[in-house]
């Protein structure tokens, strides 16, 4: 089985400590996604770029590249980061987190 190719949100090759988290901001260093030629093959959900933290009700937009990868592969990720809490959590049929406007659960 091949893997699908990987970068970082930038483009650039994933590095091995880019889950670094910064303290200023809580975010990892880099986020990986599929690469653009990944995600030019189409996808089997629609784009979303917002959703909604169960757990505290507020809404994080991600960019683009994130996004077109939640819409590509919709079980990716395991986690994604709450711009309130500052921090991530769960996603999937388990997970703390809705597509806003929905009732999907991110990671599904």
């Amino acid at each position: 089985m091949t893997h699908p190719k990987t970068t970082l949100t930038d483009g650039s090759p994933v590095t091995a400590d880019h889950r670094a988290i910064d303290p200023a901001t809580g975010q990892q260093k880099g986020y990986v996604v599929l690469s653009a030629e990944e995600r030019a093959k189409g996808f089997v959900r629609p784009v979303r770029r917002s959703y909604v933290h169960g757990k505290c009700g507020a809404v994080t937009t991600m960019g683009q590249a994130l996004a077109e990868t939640y819409a590509r592969d919709p079980q990716f990720y395991s986690g994604t980061f709450c711009v309130a809490c500052r921090a991530h959590f769960p996603v999937g049929a388990d997970g703390e987190f809705t597509w806003e406007g929905t009732t999907e659960k991110v990671g599904t």
